[in-house]
């Protein structure tokens, strides 16, 4: 566990504290700030378990964090808890809960098969005002004597400040997706300024070729032959609009928080979880940092449209020549490269050599039927 000291016990001192809020005040994804909060509370005040629950508005959980126990074990012990007991109490009554131990208290209603034991009990909600954004508590103090009065302010004091960390996540998701909002319609006004009076041009020389057809054949064939050229022009001027419109959250927060925030919307938006790491990977040449940024989106789009897959991974790192490597991995179908090459259907993979080679790199695409597809692309460094 990060954080904790060489000899295995518990963080003490005002440092372990400073620490633990820095961390903290440092996450803008509210699911990295809910876990920052779990594991903090958990070393600080050395408890077995520890774990914090985000309402919803029907009687359930929209999100519930957990710290000291397996991925197995948590998928064995089943469905999220409802807000009933003594997390109904913390969430609706609003105060601190510390108990020695939550077997016996008479609001306990019981727990799956797989939840671990539990005895001594400290738990404290997390407010913003009036309202409740969490409960947040912890089970199993290690030590003779359970958790003290200092531990209860500790928590309190832990409480307050993930209330200000999580309100400052939630408004900084909220300000990205209307940031992506905007974006979508910039690129739409781009678009239709740029393509859309070529359009109205093809289509009224389409119509006087449709009516020249049976009278007038060779006026008939150059008008088709105008409407080819129309047509290879609306489609370049299309392709120089997505391609020259550089993200604005490019510009204001770089690749890697950019990118972060792209994986965290899809994420959310499809049944695939989609998961985002960055190793060492800081500032870029601008041009590299959208020829990577460009094939992320089309290689997750891919994914997420073609691969049939539950998982997909994308993950940044520095070379050690000073570059990066970009990853999209996912656990879908997988393909025969060479037979999508001799259908035509290339899946958007032409375009993205042709961005890797553009700034200097190189992109590769590993593939298998059953086996799942990984997307590679490496630039140099600059």
């Amino acid at each position: 566990m990060t954080g904790s000291p060489p000899h295995g016990g518990p963080p003490s001192g005002l440092a372990a504290v400073s620490t633990a809020l820095l961390a903290m005040s440092r996450r803008l994804e509210v699911r990295d700030v809910l876990r920052t909060i779990v594991v903090s509370a958990r070393e600080l005040l050395d408890a077995e378990y520890a774990a914090l629950g985000v309402p919803d508005d029907h009687g359930g959980f929209a999100q519930f964090v957990v710290d000291g126990i397996s991925a197995e074990q948590w998928r064995l012990i089943g469905p999220l808890p409802r807000q009933h007991g003594i997390l109904a109490a913390m969430l609706h009554e609003g105060g601190p809960e510390r108990l020695a131990d939550v077997r016996k208290d008479p609001r306990f209603e019981g727990w799956p098969a797989a939840h671990p034991e539990m005895s001594d009990f400290l738990g404290m909600p997390v407010r913003d005002g009036e309202e409740t954004l969490g409960a947040l508590f912890l089970a199993n103090k290690r030590g003779p004597h359970g958790f003290t009065d200092e531990d209860q302010e500790l928590l309190s004091l832990l409480a307050q400040h993930a209330a200000i960390a999580l309100t400052n996540a939630h408004l900084y998701e909220r300000s990205r997706e209307l940031t992506i909002a905007e974006e979508r319609s910039r690129l739409a006004h781009e678009l239709h300024d740029a393509v859309s009076q070529k359009l109205f041009s093809l289509r009224l020389t389409a119509q006087a070729a449709a009516a020249l057809v049976d009278r007038d054949p060779a006026r008939a064939k150059d008008e088709l032959q105008q409407v080819a050229a129309l047509a290879a022009e609306a489609a370049d001027e299309l392709r120089a609009a997505v391609t020259e419109l550089r993200p604005a959250a490019l510009d204001e927060d770089g690749l890697v928080a950019t990118l972060r925030t792209h994986v965290h919307v899809l994420d959310r938006a499809h049944t695939a979880h989609v998961t985002f790491t960055c190793d060492g990977v800081r500032a870029l040449p601008a041009t590299q940092e959208e020829a990577l940024l460009r094939v992320a989106q089309e290689a997750l789009h891919n994914a997420l449209r073609h691969s049939e897959g539950d998982r997909v991974d994308v993950t940044l790192a520095r070379t050690p020549a000073g570059g990066a490597v970009l990853k999209v991995d996912d656990t879908g179908k997988g393909f025969d490269p060479r037979t999508v090459r001799r259908a035509g259907r290339h899946l958007g993979l032409v375009s993205m050599r042709d961005r890797a080679s553009g700034v200097g790199g190189r992109l590769t695409v590993h593939s298998e039927p059953g086996r799942g597809t990984t997307i590679e692309m490496e630039v140099p460094g600059g």
